[in-house]
């Protein structure tokens, strides 16, 4: 069990969502992670059927009783809109993977959130791995609760393009409101968007190895990851998969990892096609708007703008199978 006066205790707020579970796979087994809860919301599937998929990978995962619980249904004003072209039916791949044995617990996700927040020795760090309406009901309902936040860590947004529009990401588009929340929480936040989400590739050949493993953890990794093909392998015809949302709990456990620059970040929240998208200024100085109507305060968030893809991978490889898979 992890000694929780040396590790950094987090919480990962999710979709789960074939990327949110590997995600999972990853902070149950990362030795510097203490991780505290898992609160679903609705995103990539509907909230119970992320409820169930949260409870399936941590039992393969072989997870200690982490507290699991439901969250908001649907965003803060528009309806839920899944992800299930992308996900599968049961949002998990459709790799039938057996009903989970465990159970959610019996309070709601923002109840959960402020319980564990407060209640840790250490400032916690959250990692919203899906939409933001958990985060911001938390956030407008129990302030207090950023006393003992670390940082958010939270993957969403984009500097250039986007996935859901031209311009939005998906976890951003899907509840624009909670995500503006979420920027004005008064603390550390950093974001990691498709920009570097896009770029860490497992290889094909140990997407097959973890396939082929015997341990049910990094086999349910291989078999995640050979769902969501991300390109073609360049040592041969195997496919390669991409990490996605466990990229931003990698951030967490090795943040060197990532290239980060304080940046003011805002949301558009206008109808039309904007609408969603994490408005990231990059300027070296004020524009015309500025000189003529003035400078607006925004808060700075750190934007991931690079990443050390063979770091990560190894990370997460070393990290969800430290055997030779397929080894026994």
């Amino acid at each position: 069990m992890a000694d929780r006066t040396t590790t950094i205790p987090v919480i990962i707020d999710c979709d789960t969502g074939v990327d949110d579970a590997l995600a999972l796979l990853f902070a149950v087994r990362h030795p510097a992670l203490d991780l505290r809860a898992v609160t679903c919301v609705a995103g990539n599937t509907d909230v119970d059927g992320v409820v169930r998929n949260t409870l399936k990978v941590l039992e393969r995962a072989g997870a200690p009783e982490i507290p699991v619980a439901r969250g908001a249904e649907r965003p803060l004003i528009e309806p839920a809109r899944s992800a299930r072209h992308v996900h599968g039916r049961d949002g998990m791949g459709d790799i039938g993977l057996p009903a989970p044995t465990r159970s959610p617990v019996d309070v709601d996700a923002v109840t959960l959130l402020r319980r564990e927040i407060l209640a840790s020795p250490r400032p916690v760090t959250l990692i919203p791995t899906a939409p933001l309406t958990n985060i911001a009901l938390l956030l407008r309902t129990h302030p207090e609760v950023t006393r003992n936040i670390e940082r958010i860590v939270f993957m969403g947004g984009a500097v250039a393009t986007g996935n859901a529009t031209p311009v939005a990401e998906f976890n951003v588009w899907h509840d624009p409101e909670a995500a503006a929340i979420l920027l004005t929480a008064g603390v550390p936040i950093t974001m990691y968007g498709l920009d570097v989400f896009t770029r860490v590739l497992v290889p094909g050949a140990e997407v097959r190895r973890l396939r082929a493993s015997v341990e049910p953890g990094a086999r349910l990794a291989g078999e995640l990851l050979a769902h969501r093909p991300s390109a073609p392998d360049s040592d041969g015809d195997d496919p390669a998969g991409g990490l996605g949302d466990a990229g931003a709990v990698c951030a967490v456990a090795d943040p060197a990892g990532i290239t980060t620059r304080p940046l003011p970040v805002e949301v558009s929240l206008a109808p039309g096609p904007t609408r969603g998208q994490t408005v990231v200024d990059r300027r070296p100085r004020p524009g015309e708007s500025e000189i003529h109507h003035g400078v607006r305060e925004q808060a700075l968030v750190d934007v991931a703008l690079d990443v050390d893809v063979e770091r990560y991978v190894k990370l997460y490889l070393e990290t969800v199978a430290p055997e030779r898979p397929g080894a026994e």
